[in-house]
């Protein structure tokens, strides 16, 4: 399995925990991929531990109007709570700031609200999904 594919597993394994059936992470499964390109571009990048295992990702996408977003910020089940999700968070921050942009938006799952809101995003509306008609998503954003 390549480097991508494990680091979308990853994505999809960390999905999952919040109790979503196989056919819910099917389905949002496109949504979930750690691309080649991105990690060429240094938009996709990893939490290692002090053994080199790898604790979450996360996925970056520089805007052209000062906002870039947050595509992925999951972290390995096992791991949530040890301050990795912390940890990729301020990288993606810092490398959006670095390319320029003064907010990073973030279209989250519900049950990761309270994670951003603690980061010190704000909350702007519910938007719909794109991938479950009815379903809405926060909108969060995070001022550089």
């Amino acid at each position: 399995m390549g480097e991508c594919e494990a680091l979308s597993a990853l994505c999809r394994r960390s999905k999952a925990h919040w109790g979503y059936d196989a056919d819910f992470i099917d389905a949002c499964a496109p949504y979930l991929r750690v691309t080649p390109e991105c990690v060429a571009a240094g938009h996709s990048f990893v939490a290692l531990d002090h053994e080199d295992h790898v604790l979450g990702v996360a996925q970056i996408h520089p805007g052209d109007a000062a906002r870039g977003n947050l595509d992925l910020l999951f972290i390995d089940p096992r791991e949530i709570g040890t301050g990795a999700g912390r940890v990729l968070f301020q990288e993606a921050a810092h490398r959006l700031r670095e390319a320029g942009e003064t907010v990073m938006t973030i279209l989250s799952d519900p049950d990761a609200r309270g994670f951003y809101e603690r980061m010190g995003a704000v909350f702007i509306e519910d938007r719909p999904s794109d991938v479950f008609e009815g379903r809405q998503l926060p909108w969060l954003e995070y001022r550089l």
